[in-house]
């Protein structure tokens, strides 16, 4: 008699790991600050001025010590880039591992996943991660391909896992919850992220976003006919 195949248990999500390996640097606490200081003041030159047109020179006048300290820590200005986007990454991983969307109502399970990304979505880091993978993603197809692996696809992943489990209790009815899953986050910020990475909207307000949210989990739940 032949046994029913088991079905391979699902790989637990493991954290990202760093797309770009940084020089292997010991540092002091000190050291550790100037380093924060250097990410900080390259985000802020990156977004005033594009990652092009920023130098080094005018991040290090920001941030204060020296030239061959940053080449020393990031490589270079690329480096210093992954660095911005690696250390951003690692705040958005720890959101989506403490949501805990089971045994919770789909609207507020939604929201909750609406909000939580549209939070980690209005940061300087963010704005700044958007406007180079969509602006400039053929030039950095490295960092491109990484961020959709690992910001993209693990976000959507969870909601899926949602959906389906909502899907099998009967509280959900969707043809196709990956796909689901994809459209719900691009009513969530897909415009947002747009407007933001092409330079027409500056400085969102997480109140209206938050709104926008809301009206987003609404269509997505129940559509726009008449009830």
């Amino acid at each position: 008699m032949s046994k029913t195949p088991v079905p391979p248990s699902p790989s637990p999500r493991r954290t990202p790991a760093p797309f770009r390996t940084r020089p292997d640097v010991e540092l002091c606490k000190r050291g550790e600050l100037r380093t924060e200081r250097f990410l900080d003041a390259a985000t802020d030159a990156f977004i005033e001025k594009g990652y092009r047109r920023a130098s080094l020179g005018e991040i290090v006048g920001r941030a204060g010590g020296s030239l061959s300290t940053l080449y020393r820590v990031f490589g270079d200005k690329e480096g210093l880039a992954h660095a911005i986007i690696e250390r951003h990454m690692a705040v958005v991983t720890a959101r989506l591992q403490d949501l805990s969307l089971s045994g919770l109502p789909p609207e507020a399970a939604l929201l909750q996943v609406g909000e939580s990304i549209l939070e980690a979505s209005v940061s300087r880091e963010s704005l700044l991660l958007h406007r180079i993978v969509i602006g400039e993603g053929k030039d950095f197809p490295e960092l491109r391909d990484w961020f959709f692996s690992h910001a993209v696809m693990p976000a959507q992943g969870i909601l899926t896992d949602y959906l389906e489990n909502e899907i099998a209790a009967g509280r959900l009815s969707l043809r196709a919850p990956a796909i689901a899953s994809s459209q719900f986050f691009m009513m969530i910020f897909g415009e947002l992220m747009i407007r933001v990475a092409s330079g027409n909207l500056a400085n969102p307000d997480i109140t209206v976003a938050r709104e926008e949210a809301r009206a987003a989990v609404d269509l997505f739940l129940h559509g726009a006919l008449p009830r």
